[in-house]
């Protein structure tokens, strides 16, 4: 057995756990509920108290457990809502590539041709100055 002058608690700034929850941040509503002194002269009635408080305790944590659970299936809900959404942008998106793709391609064409048709325009503008047109 270890004596109490020989056991040193290491300093408390060196534990990286959260603190004990305590019953008021378990069950705020219960706060106010106290059983220490209340029947302690009769055992039946501290036993009975403290079923009752139990009992409390637990509706308490059932409630908690609901509330979690119906926030757990909001946020499935609205995630399952935010994938759509996002599947939905993806196909726009990916329509707005292949329209861009479409019109960059057409523009190379339109730039291909234009340069054919100066290329031709050059031609014809110098056979008609050697046959002797002098231009505007």
């Amino acid at each position: 057995m270890v004596s109490s002058s020989n056991f040193i608690c290491p300093p408390c700034e060196i534990c990286d756990c959260p603190p004990p929850l305590s019953l008021l941040q378990i069950a705020p509503g219960l706060a106010n509920l106290s059983i220490t002194g209340c029947g302690s002269n009769d055992p039946e009635l501290k036993e009975e108290m403290e079923k009752q408080f139990v009992d409390l305790l637990t509706e308490e944590l059932k409630l908690q457990e609901a509330v979690a659970d119906e926030h757990s299936r909001h946020m499935n809900v609205t995630l399952a809502v935010a994938k759509r959404v996002a599947s939905q942008y993806q196909k726009e998106a990916e329509k707005c590539n292949a329209a861009t793709e479409i019109c960059e391609s057409a523009r190379e064409r339109a730039q291909a041709l234009l340069l054919k048709e100066r290329k031709i325009t050059f031609l014809w503008e110098r056979i008609a100055r050697q046959l002797g047109w002098e231009g505007e």
